[in-house]
């Protein structure tokens, strides 16, 4: 059996809305939003960035689930995004509505990591490749 990680999806307010949010911030495209506004994804690369509503969930999942709010803390999982230009990147993404979490730092490593909220409260770190072993 073959298996392969497809996308991850993020329960959200407004479909419709966040897709924009990560074209304007990151530079995103959109790959496809039903004709509702209640799913939609991103164009990301191998694997896509997917955004489902609340309602949907809600419907998706009886016992319900915990949604994300700005005003609480984060959850302990984040969206990793790599760039050359983390701090362009970061005043980017906060000047289209992302909440600043972390500045950028320079990890002993040699990365650079910096990490802002979108604007449904998930995590996003911004951060350079991680440089092979040689």
């Amino acid at each position: 059996m073959k298996i392969q990680y497809a996308y991850t999806i993020l329960y959200v307010k407004d479909v419709a809305k966040t897709i924009k949010f990560y074209e304007k911030a990151f530079g995103f495209e959109q790959k496809f939003i039903t004709p509702e506004n209640d799913y939609g994804e991103i164009i990301s690369g191998p694997t896509s960035i997917a955004f489902a509503s609340i309602e949907l969930g809600n419907a998706n999942f009886k016992e319900g689930f915990i949604k994300s709010d700005l005003d609480k803390k984060p959850f302990g999982i984040e969206l990793a995004f790599t760039t050359s230009e983390v701090e362009n990147l970061m005043e980017n993404a906060i000047k289209n509505g992302a909440s600043l979490l972390e500045e950028a730092v320079t990890k002993p490593w040699g990365q650079q990591v910096g990490y802002v909220r979108d604007i449904n409260g998930f995590i996003i770190e911004i951060c350079t490749p991680i440089k092979p072993k040689e």
